[in-house]
């Protein structure tokens, strides 16, 4: 029997115990919000349900953010909706190497539920191992799913203005984090004193994540008092996710991120490296 996992799933595993293990696909793509479901429609892993990005993983945008935080007790609805259990194994996938597929892995810690994991390497590896696929979508009995106290910590804007964490680690790409491109968010720049790595550098060529060895000295000096930000508080959770795989100590999401930071005009921002 496999064990529960916390992070990562591998793809040939998930094959051994799909029947037991409840799916998520949390396929999407920015500024094209119907991709999600038009890829589910077309194929998916069979008796996944589908998580929607905007509907699902997030509340409206607004003051607080392109992806604010969903209300839990929304979500913990929906939780019950897709069949998940509170000892449910969840599997979360997408086909950007776990992009989007963080964000629901985030939320669902942040709800209390501990055996949730990305699929690595996501859809490309499932299809890899042959795994079973279908167009059809599935409608499981509802769950028992029930919130509990949080896995996860947050940081809000405020705290970051009065109190400076030791690391601030922005997941962006290093072009938009100094400024020099910005294809989404009205400002460009990052928030004083933040660093970069960006999310895509924890993966392979072949959008799996990078052995533990490589992601623990990756994310080395990074300590607990650690906050995580990116431009809407989805790919930060890749970092965090990371920092799990890797077995260092989880650090916060401030999960509006820099598409909230920016609708202060009080608030700092820093342009360049």
């Amino acid at each position: 029997m496999t064990k529960p996992s916390f992070t990562l799933f591998d793809a040939s595993a998930l094959k051994s115990v799909l029947s037991t293990t409840r799916v998520i696909d949390c396929r999407a793509r920015l500024g094209d919000p119907d991709f999600g479901q038009r890829a589910f429609t077309e194929s998916h892993i069979a008796g996944a349900v589908r998580g929607d990005l905007d509907a699902d993983f997030a509340a409206s945008p607004g003051l607080h953010g392109r992806h604010p935080l969903p209300d839990p007790d929304r979500l913990t609805a929906r939780c019950r909706e897709w069949g998940i259990d509170n000892p449910s194994q969840v599997v979360v996938y997408d086909d950007m190497g776990g992009m989007f597929a963080a964000r629901a892995w985030w939320l669902l810690r942040s709800l209390g539920h501990a055996p949730v994991a990305v699929l690595d390497g996501g859809w490309q590896a499932w299809l890899a191992v042959s795994g079973a696929c279908e167009s059809q979508a599935q409608h499981p009995r509802p769950g028992n799913f029930s919130r509990r106290p949080p896995l996860t910590r947050q940081a809000t804007a405020e705290e970051l203005l009065n109190r400076s964490p030791a690391v601030l680690l922005d997941a962006r790409a290093e072009e938009r984090f100094a400024g020099i491109k910005e294809p989404i968010d009205h400002t460009a720049g990052h928030i004083p004193g933040a660093r970069c790595l960006p999310a895509s550098g924890n993966l392979t060529k072949d959008q799996h994540f990078l052995p533990v060895e490589v992601l623990r000295q990756r994310f080395r000096d990074m300590g607990e008092d650690c906050v995580c930000y990116c431009g809407s508080g989805v790919t930060a959770a890749h970092n965090i996710l990371a920092m799990r795989v890797a077995g260092l100590p989880e650090p916060a999401l401030y999960p509006g991120s820099w598409s909230e930071w920016i609708e202060d005009p009080a608030r700092p921002i820093s342009i360049g490296q």
